[in-house]
């Protein structure tokens, strides 16, 4: 029966009217991710009016870059174990992705202990690295140190959130940040408006909030009716799995990692040119665009197992179908996103933060920083339909294009002529050149799909 049930599931990929299956497997991880960027949202949000000082919000700006750094960490194991587990149950050997779900717990426990210690005893000059100045250091300074502990509760969210989605249980995954998040939302008010714990309750409810979500979902993996559990003896780390489980994992480890270089880069550029209300500005954007790129993510996710199927099929047709039906509804999107920000930067700004200088350069930011944004959506599902394809390589390489290839370049040069208006422009020129890179790679791709697909009728027909 089980066998059956996977069967039409699979099915379905090659056969169902393909905007029905998109909606079907985009919705639920557009709302996941969506859900889950609230965290930082809600934090910058409450903080922004819950503090009357204005580096308060610059502060908070600097531990986003060193928070994901512990992301990329998580995610260099969460994603590799999913992966990994995903594969050996197509394989029907459950005992070896039990024992991939064991090692995956004790390395995610180690790898975080090693960095929270790092963090906790280097955090002065890893804050100013990334851009803390003498009046935001000691707001970003008591933020990381109450919500270290809680970072190692977030990546065993994340990474068996993951598995838990991969072993059939998406709708709970969902649920798992709908808790989180909304936990979250109660908490930080009340611990900064009527505890008047300022930063600090900020971080806790943070803590909370993954404390939470953390038992919730370790809670479902030490249930032993479930398709997957923990098991004692899966616990001990095994060579070989810690091997295959980071190699996967690497690729988002990369590009996280080389957000945050940017990130610092960035940081200390504004600084130069703008100080700390420029830093503040900048989260403003970051977290507004966040809403809007994590539910093009979410299209992706769903776009990602329908091309999959379909290359391997050899059903092509489906293929860039379904590839320019999830291109067009992430344009969709960051249309949206880019045409309010441009036209209403003010409300956007004034949600974030209080001091009217602040809320001016973010309000320039805005404008300048969105008129790229609308072409976004087809580049990030340009470049996750080359790691649906299997092609890696390609999909790394388009997405550190816009960070490492165009941003640093442009960040040493236009500042030296617009000051900082030439840091914001260096937002939109980005977007267009790696737009215009990832079209003349998709083009030359496309074109070779098409001509596979005419060699195997050709060679059908001569059978």
């Amino acid at each position: 029966m089980t066998k059956a049930i996977e069967s039409d599931r699979m099915r379905e990929f090659g056969t169902a009217p393909l905007g029905k299956l998109l909606w079907k497997y985009s919705l639920p991880a557009v709302v996941g991710t969506v859900v889950m960027s609230l965290y930082h949202i809600i934090d910058s949000v409450v903080i922004g009016h819950a503090v009357d000082d204005p580096n308060v919000v610059s502060g908070i700006a600097i531990t986003f870059p060193v928070m994901n750094i512990s992301a990329a960490l998580g995610m260099l194991v969460g994603t590799g174990a999913t992966t990994r587990i995903s594969i050996v149950m197509g394989q029907h050997d459950k005992p070896r992705a039990e024992r991939i779900l064991g090692n995956s717990l004790t390395l995610t426990i180690v790898i975080g202990l090693i960095y929270m210690s790092l963090f906790a005893i280097f955090l002065d000059p890893i804050l100013r690295a990334f851009g803390a100045s003498d009046q935001s250091l000691p707001y970003a300074r008591e933020f990381m140190l109450w919500v270290i502990p809680g970072l190692v509760l977030i990546n065993l969210t994340f990474n068996l959130n993951n598995v838990m989605r991969a072993s059939g249980y998406p709708q709970k995954a969902m649920w798992t940040n709908f808790i989180g998040a909304g936990l979250n939302m109660i908490l930080a008010p009340i611990f900064l408006f009527g505890f008047g714990l300022g930063v600090k309750g900020a971080a806790l409810a943070t803590d909370i909030s993954m404390l939470v979500t953390a038992v919730f979902v370790m809670w479902h993996f030490f249930d032993q009716k479930k398709e997957l559990s923990f098991k004692p003896g899966t616990y001990k780390l095994d060579r070989r799995i810690v091997q295959s489980v980071l190699a996967i994992g690497l690729a988002p480890f990369m590009i996280n990692m080389a957000g945050s270089l940017i990130n610092a880069i960035i940081n200390n550029t504004l600084y130069t040119h703008g100080g700390d209300n420029a830093i503040a500005a900048v989260v403003v954007f970051n977290r507004y665009v966040t809403i809007f790129v994590m539910t093009v993510i979410g299209i992706c996710q769903g776009m990602q197992p329908i091309v999959g199927y379909n290359y391997g099929a050899g059903k092509y047709d489906r293929l860039f179908r379904t590839f320019w039906l999830a291109a067009a509804a992430g344009f969709v999107v960051t249309v949206i996103g880019s045409t309010i920000g441009r036209f209403a930067p003010r409300p956007i700004a004034q949600m974030f933060m209080q001091d009217e200088q602040q809320i001016v350069c973010a309000i320039d930011c805005l404008q300048i920083t969105a008129m790229g944004f609308w072409m976004v959506g087809y580049q990030i599902v340009a470049t996750n339909f080359f790691q649906a394809l299997g092609m890696a390589g390609k999909s790394i390489f388009l997405s550190l294009s816009r960070q490492i290839i165009f941003m640093i370049p442009l960040l040493m040069v236009l500042p030296s002529m617009w000051q900082l208006d030439g840091v914001w422009a260096a937002y939109p020129i980005s977007d267009v050149l790696a737009t215009i890179v990832t079209s003349i790679m998709l083009f030359i791709q496309i074109r070779r799909i098409k001509a596979k697909g005419r060699n195997r009728l050709l060679s059908d027909q001569q059978l």
